[in-house]
């Protein structure tokens, strides 16, 4: 039998996880009658972790239990101890700062687009791979982003491995010399194709509200808190595409990319071109909170 093919910017012998196994993650093999190869019937999580330690975990673990749900999966996965599946992968990880990657799928059955009756057993994965924190370089230029109607299903608040809208609105963005696409709909904002997007007016951080029409990120929830601690209005509700053209920053968040600023959308300075003032200060207590977590 031929060999499966392993991408050569990966580390073959990195740890995982798969139903109840610990091993190489190129020795990891799932069915081709698995339902998320077949159908995308699955969801994922992304958990950042500093110092070997989960960051924000509770957070993540409390979105991975809503994916599940929504899904009909949760009952199936009760048993299943996720901290001791996330400990196992840090112990046996190199990186002192990785990111934990967890996916559940219905698990293996005949193709047919009803459930499977009677229920199957999930299939279960785990990875890791070292976390490759933003570079000073992008941190202080900012990223490029691109202005993309969002074309993808009405479910987006569940974290689905049926990712294909976004990856199309993300390889436009790249396509075009951009880091992210950012997404509206009926003319407001939802979020980027992998991220959640914060728009600066005036001194104050806005975000869409939370609904089916994005992802809501752990950090929604982290980039308030932090804002209150300094003193920053913040406001959640619905945002025009025309107040994210003339926003005076736009932040992005993502479990990997952190907090980070944009400086060019479509082609053209975003407020003064450069970083602002709200990023620095969301920036620098963001990286204090790291810090702390990490003591």
């Amino acid at each position: 039998m031929t060999d499966f093919l392993f991408p050569a910017d990966l580390d073959p012998e990195a740890p995982a996880y798969l139903n109840g196994s610990w091993l190489a993650l190129s020795q990891a093999r799932v069915s081709v009658l698995d339902r998320g190869f077949l159908f995308g019937d699955g969801i994922y999580e992304v958990v950042p972790v500093y110092g070997r330690k989960p960051f924000a975990w509770d957070g993540h673990l409390a979105r991975l239990h809503r994916s599940l749900a929504a899904l009909s999966l949760e009952s199936a996965t009760a048993a299943i101890d996720w901290a001791e599946i996330v400990q196992g992968l840090i112990a046996q990880a190199k990186a002192q700062d990785q990111f934990i990657y967890l996916q559940v799928t219905r698990g293996v059955a005949r193709r047919d687009h009803s459930f499977p009756r009677p229920a199957v057993q999930p299939t279960v994965f785990a990875m890791v791979s070292p976390l490759k924190r933003p570079s000073a370089q992008d941190r202080a230029e900012g990223l490029r982003a691109i202005s993309l109607p969002d074309e993808r299903w009405l479910r987006c608040d569940i974290k689905s491995v049926a990712l294909l809208g976004n990856v199309l609105a993300r390889e436009t963005a790249v396509a075009q010399g951009a880091h992210e696409a950012i997404l509206s709909r009926q003319g407001f904002l939802t979020e980027g194709a992998a991220s959640n997007i914060w728009v600066v007016s005036q001194g104050r951080l806005r975000c869409p509200p939370r609904s089916n029409q994005l992802l809501a990120g752990i950090r929604m929830s982290i980039l308030p808190a932090l804002a209150r601690a300094l003193e920053i209005p913040f406001e959640e509700g619905p945002i025009a595409q025309t107040e994210v053209l003339q926003a005076d920053e736009l932040l992005l968040t993502s479990a990997t990319k952190e907090v980070m600023p944009i400086t060019l959308l479509d082609g053209r300075p975003v407020g003064t071109g450069v970083p602002g003032p709200v990023f620095h200060a969301l920036r620098a207590a963001y990286d204090q909170a790291i810090e702390a977590h990490c003591a």
